[in-house]
Formats: structure tokens, sequence, C-alpha cells
């Protein structure tokens, strides 16, 4: 069932946010993309609530959803004035496809699911990648303190050897020399 995205996923990227340490996708926004009405979604949501524990999904607060709006700046002031949206996790996201049985809420669940994937994974290489940075820092601050080490003798072996001292002879006395 692979085949050409039902959406841009430069779209869904732009959907995902970062509330109370999750990726999360609200809503309005999935209600558009499966292309049914928000209430309808939200109506099914409620009606099988068991499946949608607060990992998979929760309702922003009026200061979340205030903060989202001023952040994204398309959110319309008074649209959701009856119900604060519902943010929906990964997990949220594909039990959705378990209560919307049309093909096409299926077919961009998947599309979803596998950018969230393509996310986590950025975010491990990334992670790898900070680690080797880290790993090449702490090798450069030793080579750092071993080069200051150097200079510094190197700085001693030069002052003496432009302010010799006069060295105490030792050895056998001869009256000759």
């Amino acid at each position: 069932m692979t085949g050409e995205p039902v959406i841009p996923d430069e779209i869904i990227m732009n959907q995902i946010y970062y509330v109370r340490g999750h990726k999360v996708m609200l809503d309005t926004d999935l209600a558009e993309l499966y292309e049914v009405e928000t209430k309808q979604l939200k109506r099914q949501v409620r009606r099988n609530a068991e499946r949608f524990p607060d990992d998979f999904m929760f309702e922003l607060t009026l200061h979340e959803y205030n903060s989202l709006r001023s952040q994204i700046g398309t959110l319309k002031r008074g649209e959701h004035a009856k119900y604060l949206p519902m943010a929906f996790t990964e997990q949220g996201v594909s039990m959705l496809s378990s209560i919307l049985n049309s093909s096409r809420a299926i077919k961009v669940n998947i599309q979803i699911i596998r950018i969230f994937t393509r996310i986590r994974q950025m975010f491990i290489d990334n992670t790898e990648l900070r680690l080797e940075i880290e790993k090449i820092k702490g090798k450069l601050d030793n080579q750092d303190k071993n080069m200051e080490i150097v200079f510094r003798y190197l700085d001693e072996l030069l002052e003496k050897k432009n302010d010799p001292k006069p060295r105490k002879r030792i050895g056998y006395k001869s009256d000759n020399l």
C-alpha cells in the first residue's frame, strides 16, 4: 500500500507541535487532513474514550492553547470557544485509525506515523552526532592542556638557556688552569 502520499509531508510536519514534552497533532489539523469535521472527530474520540489514555490524547489548557495560538498565528480566535483542542500523541494518532474507518483516514494515518518515525530517527541521529561532538571536544580539551604543558616546559628551557647561572666546577683541581 505504498504509493504517492495523500498530503505533502511538509504540511503534516508543520502541524506537529511540542506540548508537555510530547510531539502532538491537534484535533482541528487532523480533522482537516482526514476531511471530517472537527466535532465529528471529537465525538468519535469521546465515544471511544477508553482507547485514549492521557499518554495518547489530552486536552490543552487555556494557557497552552493561547501559547500555541501566539506561536502559530493561524489558529483563529473563537473557533474553539466551546471546547479546548485535543492534542494527540503518535500513539493517539495511530489509535484514531481504529475509530475513523474511511480509507482516507487510514492512508493519512499511515503517512503521519511514518513522519513521526522519521522525526524520531532524526532526533536519535542528532543525539548520536552530539555525543560524537562532545567526545571530540573532550579530546581537544585534553590536547589543549597537553600543549600548555609542552609550551610551559619550552619556556622554562628557554629561560635557563638565556639566563645561564655560573656553575660550580666539580672534579680535580689543577694548578695549571
